[in-house]
């Protein structure tokens, strides 16, 4: 240092500074060179889409500069002020952590759904009377959008924390619609309609193959279930299918004299009606 014209005063300082910046960007390039393409090859085998890598490698990628400056602070000999920082560091992570506890959460719950993939961008879903495809899943919110073209924005935790139901989590969903005749109508020939229409229909798979099963036996109507599979369900296939195949068997059910009855009551008793005497006015 002294050679280069620098004071012997400064010359411990600026050897020390020099080595922290040294430290410092090693790190740095390791992490760049190997740490983060052996993360990036790690979602990939995890079969993790651009949406859900990207949150996780900025976490990986703030890990390599929280570590990079803490190698340097120790490299150049700043072992107190590394002391401090740490000892600083966690106590404000102490009092972050008690007033972000939904926030750690959420970020927690995300991480769930990222390794546990209950759910996917452009999946079907329902949760607590709430219906919608997934636009956006971040580690603190998800983003739904409802068939009413309403944006909902989900804290992660609540995704987690309950029953999600996914009906295009497979590659077959299953149908079900109650068909009510009356008791004066064959049930054989309204189960025939009700097969025939259904394997008429492209959408609706044969195997596995539709069945009907007579489940109830209601106040004014014979109940017959209907079950039906489609391949690669979604919430539009799913509403379409079932709108056109119920069309179908209520039409073929007006053409055989098969009558869907509606609920009906009779009241009965009696009415008391009593004359009244009126007295003519005295003039």
């Amino acid at each position: 240092m002294n050679d280069l014209g620098i004071p012997e005063a400064y010359a411990e300082t600026v050897a020390d500074g020099i080595l922290f910046v040294v430290a410092f960007v090693a790190v740095i390039v390791v992490g760049r060179v190997i740490v983060l393409p052996l993360v990036d090859r790690l979602l990939d085998r995890r079969g993790l889409d651009r949406h859900a890598k990207v949150p996780l490698k900025k976490l990986v990628n703030f890990a390599v500069y929280f570590a990079a400056l803490g190698v340097a602070f120790a490299f150049a000999g700043f072992g107190n002020i590394l002391t401090a920082l740490a000892t600083i560091g966690a106590a404000a992570t102490l009092a972050i952590g008690f007033a972000m506890q939904d926030v750690i959460a959420n970020f927690v719950a995300g991480i769930f759904i990222f390794t546990d993939k209950p759910f996917r961008i452009g999946d079907w879903i329902e949760w607590d009377g709430n219906s919608g495809v997934v636009e956006d899943i971040s580690l603190r919110v998800s983003r739904v959008r409802t068939f009413d073209n309403e944006l909902l924005t989900v804290p992660n935790s609540q995704l987690t924390d309950g029953v999600i139901k996914n009906p295009v989590a497979k590659d077959k969903l299953r149908l079900q619609f109650l068909f009510g005749i009356g008791y004066g109508d064959d049930i054989d020939e309204a189960t025939d309609i009700i097969l025939e229409e259904a394997r008429a229909h492209e959408d609706i798979l044969a195997d596995p193959e539709p069945s009907v099963r007579l489940t109830e036996l209601g106040d004014s109507s014979v109940g017959l279930k209907s079950r039906v599979w489609i391949a690669d369900p979604s919430r539009s296939d799913f509403v379409k299918t079932r709108g056109e195949y119920v069309q179908a068997v209520k039409e073929r059910f007006d053409d055989a004299g098969i009558d869907i009855p509606y609920p009906n009551r009779e009241l009965s008793g009696t009415l008391d009606v009593s004359e009244e005497v009126v007295t003519p006015a005295d003039d």
